[in-house]
Parts: C-alpha cells; structure tokens; sequence
C-alpha cells in the first residue's frame, strides 16, 4: 500500500477511536510545538496573525486552530484529511468564530484557494510526501509567508532521521489499543532544509528539543521558514546554507565573466546562483584558482594573463573569517556547461539589468565590489581593491566573451 493510504487508514482508525472515547483535548493556552508541556517558543515565531489567514495543516481536533482565533485573533482554516478527525473538530469546535474546518487533502485545497498569510503544521506535514506538500504550499502562501514544521527528529526508539527522502514505518501509540503503523518521512534538518529551499522557501532557523526527560532519546525539531518573494524590488543575495562554512574553505575565488548577452551565473544545488568559483587549494595562486575553478565548473578555459584580480572581500560567518578574492576574466575558450560531479551547474548569461534573484552572498559581494551601481542586497563585507599599473578596461565583448569594471 502506498504511504500516504497507509497514513489515511491510520489516522481514520485513530479517529474513529478518540470518537468512541468522546475524547475532545482542552484548549491550550499557549501553542505547543513539542509534545511536551513548556518545551519550546509559543504563537510569536508565526509573528503577528491578528486578522489574517493562517492555515492549520494538519488539524485533528481543532484546538491549536481555536487558540490561535481566541487568543491572537487569527482566522483560521483547519485541514484535515481524515474524515474522523475532521468530524472531532466539528462536533466541538464549529461555533468557535474565526475558525473554520475543512475535509480535504492539503495539496488539492490550496491549488484552489486564496493564498494564507501564515501556515504551520504540528507534527503532521511528515505524513505527506513533501515533494507534493512543499510544492502546493509555496503556491498556496502569500510571498513572505512563514510556514513552521514542528517534526519528529529521533523516535521513542532512538532512531534518529533519515538521511533520504523516503518514508518509514512509525507507529502511532494509543492508549487501551495496539499502535497504528504509518510510514512518515522523518527526515534530517539539512534534508529539509534542501526541500524547503528547492521549492521556494527560505529556511531562518532550525532548532532540536529532546524530551525534558533526559534519559528518553525522542527529539523533536521545529523548522522556521518564509516564502521568497515572487520578485522583489531589489534583487536579494542569501546565504548558502544555515551552517557556517567549514575553516578550511575561509578563503576563495569568484570570477566574473561579461559577454554581450551578460554575466555568466549558474545553480547551484542548494538553490543560489553564483559566479564561478570556489576554495583556495594549497600552493595555488589566486589566479590559478579562478582558472581551474573555471576550468572545473563550466568547461571553460582561461590563460592566466586573462585574469585581473580586483581585490579582497572580508566578512565573518559564524566566527570564521571569510576571504574572498574577486577576479574578472576578459577571455576565455569554449562555451559553459554543466559538468559532470559538480554542484554548480545550468550556466546562462544574464543582463547586468535583469540579475536574477537569490543570489549566494559571495557572489553578490563580488558584483556589488565590482559595480557599486548594480541593485544588490548582500551583508557588509570590508573591500580592498588591488592597485592596477593600467587600467581595467570599462567594457569589452567578442565570441570568447568579455568584462566591465573600472580601476579602483
């Protein structure tokens, strides 16, 4: 049986269940993202939700939906797949005003309705295959929406998550009955955050919260993430990743080539466009590294009297010391593509006037150092521009492609 019918049946019984037991649980007073009482932030990491739409995904018996209407004053839509579960919630909840609940399957819901301002999901979105669940709820969030997963990280058992994008068996525990088997998709933090990033979604913080119990191994995780913006009035640069970068690459290269069809960006895997680029390896200059990095990531080839460097960028990233060196390469042989093992790759050329957005922050360091007026937000790095004998010429172009920058 596939996972989510397995999910479906369980949940029904489960419901069918806290049904016959006319169980209804009390109205919190404070939202609870662990299932623990005093463990973790409250209703502020969803920000202000007075008078907008916030959307329960996931809503079993309504009471997290109705603390957020009385208390906080939200309006909120409670989803729910399993009609038992749904059937809770009404039969104790449906005066409640500002609250609504509905039978349906989150993914085909928001395809048709207005987008939420604001969506969480206690415990519940791991049920879903999230290729599926993220894709719909990038489309069904307003731009800069928060989405907040409160998910299981490791299990009763110690199991902790899993390091693919596939579900395992899980079992829910009932009181007074054997527990039900579900597959869920208990997944590590850098396995949703790469999810959350691929589809359109920036990851602020993930935070892991072990059971107050020290001897018991179980850990929940609570992961806060905004949807991008559509295209804001200012092309954005983010970082990378949450994680700092590791020590031994502090100090890197970035090249930047110009033809007449633009500057030379391309994806990498994590989501972030970027010049070409990377590490320092022992014993290199900085020249010779832009033009193996050149080399390595788009199959372009490069001489080193083609490479001027423009000077050194400095910033810090969790207490590393960041150097990056900017270059401009004003020729070069053949034409950019991916290459095979590389974690950058979809080389395109885009106009200084049309730059695209998410760009990663090295790279938006290095155009900003490099063209003071180009429309791009990035954190503060501290610029010291090489001494040039000649100056760098201000344009130039051809077939092998071409630079732009004046001499500092």
């Amino acid at each position: 049986m596939p996972a989510e019918e397995t999910n479906t049946r369980a949940w029904q019984i489960y419901g069918q269940r806290q049904l016959a037991r006319a169980y209804t649980p009390p109205i919190p007073e404070q939202l609870g993202w662990t299932p623990w009482e005093g463990v973790g932030p409250g209703a502020e990491v969803l920000g202000d939700i007075t008078g907008r739409r916030v959307l329960d995904i996931g809503s079993g018996a309504g009471h997290h939906a109705v603390h957020l209407a009385q208390a906080h004053g939200a309006r909120v839509t409670g989803i729910e797949l399993s009609p038992t579960q749904h059937e809770r919630a009404v039969s104790a909840n449906a005066h409640v005003d500002g609250v609504e609940f509905v039978q349906a399957d989150v993914a085909e819901y928001v395809a048709g309705a207005e987008p939420f301002d604001a969506a969480y999901a206690i415990g519940t979105l791991a049920f879903i295959d999230p290729h599926r669940s993220l894709s719909a709820l990038r489309d069904g969030l307003s731009p800069g929406a928060p989405l907040i997963l409160s998910l299981l990280h490791t299990d009763l058992h110690g199991r902790g998550p899993s390091t693919e994008v596939a579900p395992r068996e899980q079992m829910i525990l009932l009181r007074d009955h054997p527990p039900l088997p579900t597959q869920m998709w208990a997944l590590a933090p850098q396995l949703w955050e790469d999810l959350l990033t691929e589809y359109g979604f920036r990851v602020e913080a993930i935070d892991l919260f072990p059971h107050p119990d020290g001897s018991a191994t179980v850990i929940q995780q609570l992961i806060r993430a905004r949807r991008i913006p559509d295209r804001p009035a200012r092309v954005s640069s983010r970082p990378r990743s949450t994680r700092a970068p590791a020590a031994h690459a502090a100090v890197g290269v970035g090249a930047i080539l110009l033809s007449e069809q633009g500057v030379l960006l391309g994806r990498h895997r994590r989501g972030t466009l970027e010049v070409p680029g990377g590490s320092l390896e022992a014993g290199e200059t900085f020249e010779d590294a832009v033009i193996r990095e050149l080399a390595e990531e788009t199959g372009l080839v490069a001489r080193t009297n083609d490479v001027r460097l423009l000077g050194t960028l400095i910033d810090h990233v969790e207490g590393v010391l960041r150097v990056t060196i900017g270059a401009l390469v004003h020729a070069w042989q053949g034409q950019p593509a991916t290459q095979p093992g590389e974690s950058i790759g979809d080389w395109a050329w885009h106009p200084l006037d049309q730059l695209p957005d998410g760009l990663f922050v090295c790279s938006a360091q290095i155009l900003a150092a490099w063209r003071p007026d180009l429309p791009i937000d990035h954190p503060p790095a501290h610029f010291t521009p090489f001494a040039h004998r000649t100056p760098v010429p201000m344009a130039a172009g051809g077939a092998t492609g071409g630079l732009t920058r004046r001499s500092q």
